[in-house]
């Protein structure tokens, strides 16, 4: 079985894609708040956040990064990942209940380890909403394997 990921001497600065997207649902806020502990208004209750100035409850900003994290997982274009190390991460917009997302992804960085068989290559997300707002942005940087390690 041929390995189709793509591998760190294989992604070049500049390489970009946009994922399928996911619809989110009251479903997804109530999972999250019961996974989370975070029952904040904003998030449970329709009049707190219609006072706010909101249509209505606001999904929680790290469902909004799960959920970008959860598209590039399931993105066309895959790297050859090995583990996540961190994120840089902006609020920029409500996520209502209802809105579809979708990601654009772009690499942005690319550096070499001190392991032969590694590198680590940083992400730039901008997470939109079906009405082209960007609500959510920011960088990953993530591990992933060399195809074959370097001389």
């Amino acid at each position: 079985m041929t390995d189709r990921r793509l591998h760190f001497e294989e992604i070049e600065p500049g390489l970009e894609w946009i994922t399928g997207g996911i619809q989110v649902t009251e479903a997804h806020l109530l999972a999250f708040a019961g996974l989370s502990g975070d029952f904040y208004d904003i998030h449970m209750d329709d009049a707190y956040a219609q006072a706010l100035g909101y249509p209505g409850r606001v999904a929680h900003g790290l469902l909004g990064l799960a959920l970008a994290d959860g598209l590039k997982n399931r993105a066309q274009t895959q790297l050859a990942a090995i583990v996540s190390l961190g994120w840089r991460w902006r609020f920029t917009g409500p996520i209502l209940v209802g809105d579809r997302l979708q990601a654009t992804i772009r690499v942005v960085g690319l550096r070499e380890t001190r392991h032969a068989d590694r590198g680590i290559v940083t992400l730039a997300f901008a997470l939109r909403t079906q009405r082209g707002d960007t609500v959510q942005e920011g960088e990953n940087d993530m591990m992933v394997h060399r195809r074959a390690p370097r001389a």
